[in-house]
């Protein structure tokens, strides 16, 4: 399927680590060819067989400093000792297509984006087409299973995400929306869904 497309928005997904918001978001951009992908800026190594501004643009402490004194982001946090950030022309690039923009960031990123958008003015496309998604677990228990599940992080570190992840389920009220990530296409189809309705919103 394909959504009607008249104003571009920018989705900002966020939710707990292992929550499945990246695999969400994948089937999301598979369903619809109009979604494209944000991809982030991280100093944070490569995971497994992640490719280098596929994944995220990987760059140094010195890299990524150089960026911030640009003010070349359009938010920028620090999650798990790591620096994130997306850059602002890859999103006004993407609205300037006519395409809408899927951004996959934690809970401080979305906030300065939300403050972000109250300063700019009502016609700039990146406040016109802002809408921000929580994806929530089931439970705590079902996340600890996934996160153990995943074999890439060592106990102390998964335990150290549940506990993030406990504060940030306490954002999920700043969230225009919020889809329970039980079962991949039920949440997916819910995701799309929300899209078409904020398209329609702005028609």
């Amino acid at each position: 399927m394909k959504t009607e497309n008249k104003n571009a928005l920018l989705i900002v997904v966020s939710a707990p680590s292992g929550a499945g918001k990246s695999t969400l978001c994948n089937w999301v951009m598979e369903c619809d060819p109009n979604i494209t992908y944000s991809v982030s800026c991280t100093t944070r190594a490569p995971r497994g067989e992640e490719k280098n501004g596929a994944a995220y643009h990987f760059l140094s402490e010195a890299e990524f400093a150089q960026c911030l004194a640009n003010n070349e982001f359009l938010e920028h946090a620090q999650v798990h000792g790591y620096q994130y950030g997306t850059l602002k022309q890859t999103v006004y690039d993407a609205l300037a297509e006519g395409r809408d923009i899927i951004m996959d960031i934690d809970v401080q990123g979305a906030a300065q984006i939300r403050a972000a958008c109250a300063a700019l003015p009502d016609e700039d496309p990146i406040k016109k087409g802002f809408v921000d998604i929580f994806i929530a677990p089931p439970s705590m228990e079902e996340l600890r299973r996934r996160l153990c599940g995943r074999s890439t992080d060592a106990e102390d570190v998964i335990e150290q995400r549940l506990r993030n992840a406990a504060e940030e389920m306490k954002q999920q009220s700043c969230y225009q929306h919020t889809v329970i990530n039980d079962e991949l296409e039920k949440a997916g189809s819910e995701l799309i869904a929300i899209v078409l309705r904020e398209h329609k919103n702005r028609a």
